[in-house]
């Protein structure tokens, strides 16, 4: 059972008539609200954080790539990364993950994630996504064909990652006379590639080929069992395995104090702000024609919006209440390998950020961990 810290970065100031102005936050919310003076003071504020959780001991830290937004001031994770590879010294850094279809030339991607792992003596995990339909609007791409571009490219940034250079790839998309990457990935044969989704069941199923951890992010529990369930079944009925703990991960929206009533109230107004503000998003901009498949769409209305709400509740409490609902959540998960721990919606402290990182790093994880131990070493034994 591992921990990884996952900080969205995000915008904190909004106009006084947001709510009634501007339908988004996304792709047209104006950038002459951005303050770049205050932009430097959030920027340092959460690497700060970041730094802060390889101290306490998180297994990773994690960043991600989104675009022309105030919800996450993150174009390129792989510059945060770099930030973060010499001022870290044990956590893993996990780029959730670079936008494959939103760059021209996946070898730069290869280049750069190479870089990081060699610096880093093999710290980086590379996750790989599509990116949301936002992304889409915000650099003028045809989301149409972004499946195949990331297949491709996928396929591309492996084999120059373990192949030696240099050899040719002429494909559908990409034409390369010469792909010869230097430097070569640290990790042997590559660094490890995770998959987070928001629920697509081509992305699941193509995770489960390659035995690459899926987690889905922003989604109600029953929905987190079904796309997990679905993983384990896909791996066990079409590739023949059945898949660890390690493979599976938890990604809850979650937020610990030190008293229930306090952790629940300040959530509550984190919760408000981050669906009001942040991730306010009209469904043209979230699903734009041609971004998924028929059977995903279904899917993703199924589990989003036939429960009455698009995001689950937050686990809210003191550290007992939230071990208490995360020991209840992994039964009814039939387990998970590691969880993800996000912070900062746009309008929490940094003293109530790092109250909420400490509590859960030193008093939640150690007993989820030890419980994790209990359970499977049960299983093993029973098999």
């Amino acid at each position: 059972m591992q921990s990884y810290f996952f900080h969205l970065m995000p915008w904190s100031d909004y106009p006084d008539d947001f709510d009634e102005k501007y339908e988004s936050s996304w792709v047209t919310f104006p950038n002459s609200f951005y303050d770049p003076v205050k932009g430097a003071e959030l920027y340092n504020r959460y690497l700060d954080e970041l730094e802060y959780a390889d101290t306490l001991g998180y297994d990773g830290i994690c960043v991600n790539e989104h675009h022309q937004n105030a919800y996450g001031l993150m174009p390129s994770p792989n510059i945060i990364a770099g930030m973060l590879a010499r001022r870290t010294k044990n956590a893993k850094i996990a780029i959730l993950g670079n936008g494959l279809p939103l760059r021209s030339n996946p070898l730069r991607i290869a280049e750069e994630m190479a870089m990081l792992d060699v610096v880093t003596r093999g710290r980086v995990i590379s996750g790989f996504v599509r990116g949301i339909g936002c992304e889409y609007f915000s650099l003028d791409l045809d989301p149409t064909f972004s499946r195949d571009i990331f297949l491709e490219a996928h396929d591309l940034i492996v084999r120059a990652w373990t192949e030696p250079g240099p050899f040719e790839h002429l494909g559908k998309h990409f034409q390369y006379r010469y792909v010869n990457v230097w430097p070569r990935p640290f990790t042997k044969p590559h660094p490890p590639i995770w998959m987070p989704s928001a629920g697509s069941s081509e992305t699941i199923e193509f995770a489960a080929e390659h035995k690459y951890p899926y987690v889905s992010v922003f989604t109600p529990i029953a929905n987190v069992k079904r796309l997990l369930s679905s993983y384990r079944t896909i791996a066990r009925e079409k590739f023949g395995y059945e898949p660890g703990p390690a493979q599976l991960g938890y990604a809850p929206g979650m937020y610990v104090s030190d008293d229930d009533q306090r952790a629940q109230d300040e959530a509550a107004e984190h919760g408000r702000f981050f669906l009001s503000k942040a991730f306010k998003i009209p469904p043209h901009f979230l699903i734009p024609p041609g971004y998924v498949t028929e059977n995903s769409l279904r899917g993703f209305l199924a589990g989003r919006f036939s429960e009455g709400a698009q995001f689950p509740e937050a686990i809210a409490g003191s550290p007992k209440t939230v071990l208490e609902r995360l020991i209840a959540d992994y039964d009814f998960l039939d387990g998970f390998g590691y969880i993800v721990v996000g912070a900062c919606p746009g309008n929490s402290t940094h003293e109530q950020t790092t109250k909420h990182m400490t509590l859960f790093q030193t008093e939640v994880m150690p007993a989820l961990k030890k419980y994790h131990e209990q359970k499977t070493a049960g299983r093993a034994a029973a098999s």
